[in-house]
């Protein structure tokens, strides 16, 4: 029972573990070299299919009559804004002063970090807290067109090479968006309201959505881990994205939870700021930005899932003091 209860507690941290001893026993073991390139397609095909599972599954439980906006969603969201105003006038002040490459870089992995959208797994985290599916539900669309509409205007500015024409972007990120959230939640309705017993069989199923999750997580850990491993740039450098990737979460999380309880919704609104769709971010930077950009969420992940995992294991400690 100890064990199993270890396993739920830090399931998050044994994924990311996971995922991280895999791909470096794949990638430093010359015998695996032939099966490495064999699964690695395999999965970058698998990834997507888990997020569309994680996110139906997570729909099917949603109550779609409250899916509605709440004060905190626009405070959440002033707040996401200003910090990238902020990020985004110092980056283009050190774009004409020499000997500031490194620097800029280091700001735009920080800015992708704030600028990505709240995470679609957010609101599995929250639900496992306790929190209001619906609310975080909500809130992730919002973030996710927030993100799509500041993208095309934020990145032409800062790396002036990137020839990024405001409706093709727009409209590109806008379809991606589309994939990731419209969709399983169309599934989902469908599932809901004319496949009942379908429907039934899969809310039955405790956890499910996020133990897809945690699978998920080892594919993008591994992911993660290898960019990192091959990313062209000095160790101080790579240190400096990681702690302020730290720094950015701690304090996005801190922030939103000071907003939240002004409304009652502590939970919610911290993981709506700190929880970042990462493998998300990672695309955008390596799309549009400098590649090495995207280690700053590709180390993201880790303290986003460190802080969650705290908050799953403090919330399922209370509930079983609760109950002696």
């Amino acid at each position: 029972m100890n064990i199993i209860r270890i396993i739920k507690d830090w399931t998050l941290p044994m994924a990311m573990t996971a995922g991280t001893v895999v791909y470096l026993i794949f990638a430093f073991t010359p015998a695996l070299d032939e099966a490495s390139r064999f699964f690695a397609p395999i999965m970058e095909t698998i990834l997507p299919v888990f997020m569309f599972l994680i996110l139906f599954v997570t729909f099917c439980k949603v109550d779609f009559k409250k899916l509605l906006p709440v004060a905190w969603h626009l405070w959440v969201g002033v707040f996401q804004v200003l910090f990238i105003g902020i990020l985004m006038a110092v980056i283009l002040m050190s774009l004409h002063r020499e000997g500031t490459t490194e620097i800029r870089l280091l700001l735009e992995a920080i800015l992708m970090c704030v600028i990505s959208p709240c995470a679609t797994a957010a609101a599995v985290v929250t639900q496992k807290l306790g929190g209001s599916l619906e609310q975080m539900t909500t809130y992730t669309f919002l973030s996710n067109f927030t993100t799509v509409l500041l993208v095309p205007f934020c990145f032409p500015l800062i790396e002036p090479t990137v020839h990024m024409e405001f409706w093709p972007a727009f409209l590109k990120i806008l379809h991606e968006v589309f994939i990731v959230l419209i969709v399983p939640m169309f599934f989902a309705y469908i599932v809901k309201h004319y496949m009942k017993r379908l429907h039934a069989k899969i809310i039955a199923v405790r956890d499910l959505s996020y133990y897809l999750w945690a699978c998920s997580l080892l594919i993008v850990t591994g992911t993660t881990v290898k960019n990192i491993v091959h990313a062209e740039a000095a160790i101080w450098l790579l240190l400096a994205i990681a702690f302020s990737g730290m720094v950015v979460c701690v304090v996005q999380f801190a922030v939103g939870r000071y907003i939240g309880h002004f409304f009652d919704h502590t939970q919610e609104a911290g993981q709506a700021l700190g929880q970042k769709n990462t493998a998300f971010a990672i695309w955008l930077s390596s799309a549009y930005l400098n590649p090495l950009s995207s280690v700053g969420p590709g180390c993201y992940i880790l303290w986003q899932n460190i802080i969650n995992s705290v908050e799953i294991w403090q919330k399922r400690k209370a509930t079983t003091t609760s109950f002696q």
